[in-house]
């Protein structure tokens, strides 16, 4: 068992425990509101771990947060939010964070070790943009779909797009692809502004100015597979 699987199935018996002394009589596993505390748990201190090699990235190389955040253009109170597990990022946001770390993109997502790896669909771990405290019908969420594997070249993601108002276009290094998998999603790139339905795709180089969200007033989502 890998020290990742360790940490969350140490999180489940403590959790389990407290329960059983506050709750008793009752079962954490036919209990909804004892399960997902038990989950919501496990979900923070995942976040934390992320949070973690931010910081250890950031402290080896000498940074200060403000410094990081003068060589990245994100905001010193989004990378506190990030290192104490209390926010994430948006995917471009991490790539170039990844760059001024001097760090492959999926040291900063999740450090794999296997030469494969399999996810399936009620595994998956979901990472949200504006966070827990936010209104969950803005922004929007990624799951990633190759977290253990090592030496990754390519970011996979299942990306939920909800309605959102304010986005900018952004660029940084790599490529991306994105294919359309349920509802509508709005795409600038450069000067070219169009809208995707489900079964459309589209690839283009991230160094281009872009923007990518739902189109309307209803969630989409999207495959996204982004090189960096």
């Amino acid at each position: 068992m890998n020290e990742k699987n360790l940490n969350t199935y140490e999180d489940f018996r403590e959790t389990a425990s407290e329960y059983g002394e506050e709750k008793e009589g009752h079962d954490l596993l036919t209990d909804p509101q004892a399960l997902a505390s038990s989950r919501e748990k496990v979900e923070t201190d995942e976040a934390l771990s992320h949070g973690e090699r931010i910081r250890a990235a950031r402290e080896g190389l000498g940074f200060t947060i403000e410094e990081l955040a003068a060589k990245t253009d994100i905001s010193a109170e989004a990378l506190s939010r990030l290192e104490t597990g209390e926010g994430f990022l948006p995917l471009g946001q991490l790539i170039k964070l990844s760059k001024a770390l001097q760090l492959k993109m999926a040291d900063v997502i999740s450090k794999g070790q296997e030469p494969f790896t399999i996810v399936r669909a009620d595994q998956r771990k979901s990472f949200t943009r504006f966070g827990k405290a936010r209104e969950s019908g803005y922004g929007y969420e990624y799951e990633s779909l190759a977290p253990n594997k090592r030496d990754r070249l390519m970011e996979p993601f299942i990306v939920t797009l909800n309605p959102a108002a304010g986005e900018e276009p952004s660029s940084h290094d790599g490529q991306e692809f994105i294919f359309v998998l349920e509802g509508e999603m709005e795409v600038l790139v450069d000067d070219t502004r169009d809208v995707l339905k489900a079964g459309d795709a589209i690839y283009y180089d991230s160094t281009s100015m872009h923007l990518v969200r739902a189109h309307g007033d209803k969630p989409a989502k999207i495959l996204a597979v982004l090189i960096s």
